[in-house]
């Protein structure tokens, strides 16, 4: 994907969904085949911790204890609809403005983007589509939150993004139009939390992630026109190496 040298801070969090230096240089990974998962921590020096990482993500949820955490505090505003198609997934960049707050830190929304079916298993069961909202710190640390998307009716917010798919790979498309972030989240905000990695190439650590329980719900046509330019764009889960799990009660 072709990242604008002058945003640094929108390729870090880019690499996150697929965009990543090594695609940059023709060190092609892929979701199968040679350059699929089991293979991405030796296509490229820079992609080791894809295979030596001990806090990898995505993983299946299972087990996860109860504690009092803090609520997500969610302030998405409108942004102008930036779409691009990184060659990985459909990604949405966001306007500077909107962030999350979650115990005293603060996360900026970046980028939102999309995988099928969820990478996130909850004990053993996959869901239709994830969408992965990518936030930054003030230190430059990653923040994500991952919403669960089942078929069951229709997201309009979803809808204006696929009316509006790039008709080029790895060029942002901008339209006269708005998207709020805001509408892909469920009424109910409770999640599981746990500390990870970029899933996807450098698969770099030291993302905190957090998982909604409730899902969204979109409309099957909307899973079956994302799965047509990707029918399948989601990693394996990585083992948890002793990694605590925590849930909202």
């Amino acid at each position: 994907m072709n990242i604008p040298k002058a945003i640094p801070a929108l390729f870090v969090a880019t690499t996150i969904c697929g965009a990543s230096q090594a695609h940059a240089e023709g060190q092609h990974w892929s979701y199968g085949g040679q350059g699929g998962p089991a293979k991405w921590g030796e296509l490229n020096q820079t992609f080791a911790t894809c295979k030596v990482g001990k806090v990898q993500s995505p993983i299946d949820i299972r087990g996860a204890k109860a504690a009092e955490l803090p609520a997500i505090e969610f302030d998405y505003k409108r942004s102008p609809l930036k779409v691009i198609d990184n060659g990985h997934t459909i990604q949405v960049n966001y306007a500077p403005g909107s962030w999350i707050n979650v115990g005293g830190t603060r996360y900026e929304l970046m980028q939102f983007h999309f995988h099928k079916p969820s990478e996130e298993k909850i004990n053993g069961k996959s869901h239709d589509m994830v969408a992965h909202l990518v936030h930054k710190g003030a230190d430059g640390k990653l923040a994500v939150i991952a919403v669960l998307l089942d078929k069951g009716g229709a997201n309009p917010t979803i809808s204006d993004i696929w009316k509006n798919l790039p008709k080029e790979k790895e060029k942002e498309t901008s339209v006269k139009a708005m998207v709020d972030a805001a509408a892909l989240l469920p009424g109910d905000k409770g999640y599981y939390t746990f500390p990870g990695s970029l899933t996807t190439p450098p698969c770099s650590e030291g993302v905190r992630w957090f998982v909604l329980k409730t899902p969204t719900k979109i409309a099957d046509s909307e899973i079956t026109t994302f799965g047509k330019l990707y029918p399948m764009n989601a990693r394996p889960t990585q083992p948890l190496n002793g990694r605590a799990i925590e849930a909202t009660r």
